[in-house]
This record gives structure tokens, C-alpha cells and sequence, in this order.
């Protein structure tokens, strides 16, 4: 096999960006096998959105007009000929793919993986990873009984060089332990018209929950990548806060981890001047990420416990006046860590790495059975909220169907989750 021919169920707004990608030639061993959707309009337009995010490409790479036209004519062209099917087992089953992505509603992740990996074949699942743990769990539960099959998920930060280094800094221990995260992440604003577009957003019944779900998966994947799962959690959750929907978008979570460290979470979608600030203190330094482009790591040159422990008043004195010659600045080292950032590679490299995978056995950036952690701690945020409890991270799942299913009720649109 020299290239992936990959099979995209569902060709909305995600799905056309896969599909421009590998068109662009930014995923050099995949190529399109096939697409899955319901309606055929969908899959007609696609093409149109797909020459829109080559445009978009073109504005971050300097392309010029002529050059972009050519490319959108270019890739209609080649659109119209990719198969088409509205039964994704039937694509799956065609010939006419080596893997599949699920580019669908939340709920539909764990359905079509567990579907895929029973015939063997390889599956992307898109982030979330599902909307509730047991059902996550049922997916990683089919993964593990066929260990041969790839399954990885779409966490395109974990392939962000930024993260990637920070990752290596956290796992070498050099930091020491943790002490206390904060994350404030409230640069998802989204306006009214974002939620009317879809019937299924913003909905408990249809998507499963708000920006837990919806926007902050990566987050919700990164903070657990790099710092380890929290033991308990405790979080205010507003719903529909400024906006009319019925889901959470206003979220403040509070983390207690077994070495006793602290966390805190906001995110929130109604934040026109979001804030993107990660900070992460250990016992021997501390790392600072703005806009999750920029990191400024800094390592100190004895523990937080050693220098209090060793530091006089006077030496308090020069080092909160800021006097390097008197201990100020001696205390640590600092390392500015920044990459530039490319439209689309993050994903683009999620893809090729799976394909190379497939390939050669190129580790993954992403294991598939990694997404139920991030909807575990999604589940207890909401949990939490719901009951007004302070809840572990290990909750009872029954009760958080349960309490979903009460909230699917009241919309009185959708079925409820069997239990």
C-alpha cells in the first residue's frame, strides 16, 4: 500500500475540510476513496466548500488568484468523481476504502467505530469520542478485542509541535510535580446564527451537551495529556448564558488530582474578546502558553519547598524588588517556546501519521482508546453542574444518563438514552 484511499461518513463542514486537504496534497499518503451522507445536495456542495477552504489556504500560503481558481475548478473536477454512497456500511463494505473518518453527529462516533472495527476496518473517530462513557467504553472495549485494526482519534492539537514539546518537558519529570493548572479558554465565541444553522446543535438530544462537547474537547484532551486525570471535580455550569439554546456555554471547573495539586477550567462560547492562557505550576518551574502558540517555560534552580525553606527576608526583599546581582533572576532560567502556525497542518498531520501508520506502523499521535478521557472529564463537569456536587472523576454512570435523560426530556424532541 503506498497510499490510504480514505472514506469520509458525512460531508459537512469537518468532512470537506478532510477532503480539501487531502485534495491539496497536504496528506501525501491518503487520498479520497469514497464519501457517505445522507443527501445528495450535501455531497454536491461539498465541492463548493472544499474550493473555499483552498482559497483560505491560499491567503495563509500567498497563492495567487489565478492559481487558486485553477485549484477550486480542479478539485470540482475531481470531486464529482469520488464515489458516492448514503449507507456507510455499504461504503465500508464497497472495496473502495482502506479506513474511514466519522465526521457525523457526537453520538454517532461510537456507533459507526464499533461498526468499522467489527469488519476491520481502520477508523478515525472524530473528537468527541461519544457523549457518555459507557457507550465510549463499549468502542474501546471492540477495539481491544481486535487489537490489529487501527483506531485513533482526531485530537489535531496533540499534533501541535507547542503541545508536543510541552508534552516531553511534563513526562521528563524536570519540572517536578504538579502543583496547581489554570485554564482560561473562552475563545470560542460563537453568535446566535451559529446555533440556529443546525437543528442538532446545541441540543442534549442531538449533539449531547455545549462547549464541553462541542468546542473544548481538545482542551479537555490536553490538560489530561500533559498534567494526568484529576481525582475529583466540582464546576458551575450556566445554560444558554446570553444565548437561546438549551446546552451549557459558560463553564468554570474546579480539579483536586491525587498528589493533592489544584486545577482550574473556564470556558465559555459568548466571550467576543476570548482569552486562550495556560498555566501550568510544578514544583521546580512553570509553564506559560498564550494563545496556544507562544510558551514560556520556566525552570528554577531549586524547589518552590527548598526556597522557602533557604530564603532569608532579605532575600525576599532583592528578589520580589527584581535585583538579578542580589538572587532576583538567579532563581530561574526562562525558554521562550514558539512555532509558527500553518492552516490546517495540525489535522493534515493527524491524517498522514494514521495513514502512515497503516503504512508502516508509524506509532500514533492519537490512539482511539485516549477520546474516553476527555469525555469522562466533560461527563463529571456536567455532572457536577447538574447536581451541584463535588463529583470524582471515576462517577457513576448510570446516574449521568440518568440526569442527560431528564435534560433530553425536557426538549421533548428525541429519544432517550437506553440505559
Amino acid at each position: 500500500m503506498e497510499k490510504v484511499r480514505l472514506g469520509i461518513i458525512g460531508i459537512g463542514a469537518q468532512g470537506t475540510t478532510y477532503a480539501g486537504l487531502i485534495f491539496q496534497g497536504m496528506v501525501p499518503h491518503m487520498e479520497l476513496g469514497a464519501i457517505c451522507d445522507i443527501s445528495r445536495e450535501a455531497y454536491e456542495a461539498g465541492a463548493d466548500r472544499i474550493a473555499a477552504s483552498a482559497s483560505m489556504m491560499a491567503r495563509f500560503t500567498g497563492a495567487s488568484v489565478e492559481d487558486v481558481e485553477q485549484q477550486a475548478a480542479s478539485i470540482r473536477e475531481k470531486y464529482a468523481a469520488v464515489p458516492y454512497y448514503t449507507d456507510y456500511i455499504e461504503m465500508m463494505e464497497s472495496g473502495n476504502v482502506d479506513a474511514v473518518v466519522t465526521t457525523v453527529p457526537h453520538y454517532l462516533h461510537p456507533v459507526m467505530g464499533i461498526e468499522a472495527i467489527r469488519r476491520g476496518m481502520p477508523v478515525i473517530c472524530e473528537k468527541p469520542a461519544g457523549v457518555y462513557t459507557k457507550q465510549v467504553r463499549q468502542l474501546n472495549e471492540t477495539a481491544a478485542a481486535h487489537p490489529d485494526v487501527p483506531f485513533a482519534i482526531m485530537f489535531n492539537q496533540r499534533n501541535n509541535p507547542l503541545y508536543r514539546k510541552l508534552k516531553e518537558i511534563m513526562d521528563s519529570g524536570e519540572l517536578g510535580e504538579l502543583r496547581r493548572v489554570n485554564w482560561i479558554i473562552t475563545t470560542w465565541w460563537r453568535p446566535q446564527s451559529y446555533y440556529n444553522q443546525s437543528e442538532w446543535r446545541a441540543t442534549w438530544g442531538l449533539e449531547g451537551g455545549g462547549v464541553l462537547v462541542n468546542q473544548a474537547p481538545h482542551q479537555l484532551d490536553l490538560i489530561q495529556w500533559l498534567c494526568g486525570k484529576p481525582k475529583t471535580v466540582y464546576a458551575n455550569i450556566q445554560l444558554g448564558c446570553h444565548r437561546d439554546i438549551a446546552v451549557e456555554n459558560e463553564v468554570t471547573a474546579m480539579f483536586e488530582y491525587p498528589n493533592g495539586a489544584t486545577g482550574v477550567l473556564v470556558t465559555c462560547t459568548h466571550d467576543i474578546l476570548g482569552t486562550d492562557r495556560l498555566e501550568i505550576f510544578c514544583d521546580k518551574g512553570k509553564i506559560i502558553v498564550e494563545n496556544s502558540q507562544k510558551a514560556t517555560v520556566k525552570r528554577m534552580s531549586m524547589t518552590e519547598q527548598e526556597a522557602s525553606d533557604k530564603m532569608t527576608m532579605a532575600d525576599l526583599h532583592r528578589l520580589t524588588m527584581g535585583n538579578a546581582a542580589g538572587g532576583g533572576n538567579s532563581l530561574y532560567t526562562e525558554e521562550v517556546i514558539e512555532f509558527p502556525s500553518q492552516w490546517g497542518g495540525q489535522h493534515a498531520g493527524v491524517l498522514e501519521n494514521f495513514a502512515l501508520h497503516m503504512i508502516d506502523g508509524t506509532p500514533l499521535i492519537a490512539p482511539g482508546s485516549d477520546g474516553i478521557n476527555g469525555v469522562a472529564l466533560a461527563d463529571a463537569i456536567l455532572l457536577s453542574g447538574w447536581t451541584g456536587k463535588k463529583v470524582d472523576y471515576d462517577f457513576d454512570e448510570d446516574l449521568y444518563i440518568e440526569e442527560l435523560n431528564k435534560r433530553i426530556a425536557e426538549e421533548g424532541k428525541y429519544a432517550l438514552i437506553e440505559n
